[in-house]
């Protein structure tokens, strides 16, 4: 098994891989397969870890696979894949064509390899064509996977134009039958007197996204101004997007429905309302959050200045609700449409 993985991928991929794999005991199944047949074949908990030296992008039903793996592999075991990031296809495409040529080609290639898989009308045609193969697909959709179908990040590292990733099961898959893919997606966020309600956006993040939240906090933490930090789940229209705050009008449905008013206090996930005192906690669960929320009119994004800016918003609201909204309204309007700040 070492000289047919070093034979395919390399001496320094084996050295990786052998940090995690012990290949001595027959713990470790390695195999080159886009099928999830051929690991379906594999007896329950007969192995601990399973390697796949086939790119991910050749699979066509990738969370059913990653299932598999999971249901195969005893708990805590390793799996170890690989990848062609988006990232890592554009520069190669980029070196591969002439100038002027190669960006031309980066367009059409993301067109057909990862638009049109992801719409109804063109997704039977574009898998009748590749049979799924050599799919563009981010590194935050795969990471986003992984963790989707019960995986935890541990290592990964870049050899030749791959992205090798180990992760380890924790827990059994969450079998999501409708994973985010579309361009308007809601998410569950803390509203009036802590209910739970599906806030609408734009989507400026790779699909998937949802399942990183924790692992991109954990592992970067915030920013200065209480964004997560190096966060690689926005992607480059959605930095776009944000810059104009074109992001938030979906919002208006949620204001349609009674779960939202236009100002107030920002909708936040359960995990970002731990970063909140138990004072604020309490004041803010008495209203609707808002689209506009008090760090837009105040200038205000480090997680400490949020946090006082919410408390200056309560306070004020407290003695002259209508004034204090707004007074707010208008400062944000003014700070939007002179790009002093961007959406969140």
């Amino acid at each position: 098994m070492k000289r047919l993985i070093i034979e395919n991928s390399g001496q320094e991929v084996f050295d990786f891989i052998s940090q995690y794999c012990n290949f001595d005991d027959n713990s470790t199944f390695s195999i080159k397969t886009r099928s999830k047949f051929n690991i379906e074949n594999i007896e329950v908990n007969k192995y601990k870890n399973i390697v796949n030296l086939r790119k991910i992008n050749d699979i066509r039903r990738i969370n059913k696979f990653l299932e598999a793996v999971n249901y195969k592999i005893s708990e805590s075991g390793f799996f170890i894949g690989k990848v062609e990031t988006m990232e890592l296809r554009k520069r190669r495409l980029i070196n591969k064509y002439l100038p002027g040529l190669n960006y031309i080609y980066v367009f059409l290639d993301f067109i057909f390899k990862r638009i049109f898989p992801k719409l109804p009308f063109t997704k039977k045609i574009y898998f009748f064509i590749t049979q799924g193969r050599n799919r563009v697909i981010s590194k935050a959709e795969t990471f986003g996977r992984l963790y989707a179908c019960g995986f935890s990040y541990v290592d990964e590292k870049i050899f030749g134009n791959r992205l090798y990733f180990v992760f380890k099961k924790v827990k059994k898959p969450c079998f999501d039958e409708n994973p985010s893919y579309g361009p308007v997606f809601k998410m569950k966020r803390i509203g009036k007197n802590g209910k739970l309600v599906y806030v609408y956006k734009f989507r400026t993040m790779y699909p998937y996204s949802e399942y990183l939240q924790d692992f991109i906090k954990e592992k970067n933490g915030f920013s200065s101004n209480g964004k997560l930090a190096n966060d690689m789940r926005v992607t480059s229209w959605g930095k776009f997007m944000r810059k104009y705050w074109l992001d938030e009008l979906p919002q208006l449905i949620n204001v349609l429905r009674g779960e939202m008013n236009i100002v107030g206090v920002r909708p936040l996930s359960e995990s970002f309302m731990k970063e909140f005192p138990d004072d604020i906690k309490i004041k803010r669960m008495k209203y609707k959050p808002g689209c506009l929320p008090p760090y837009v009119a105040l200038l205000k994004q480090n997680v400490k200045e949020y946090i006082e800016s919410e408390r200056t918003y309560l306070l004020e609201k407290e003695k002259h609700p209508y004034y204090t909204d707004i007074k707010y309204f208008t400062k944000c309007i003014y700070n939007i449409t002179t790009n002093k700040i961007r959406s969140a």
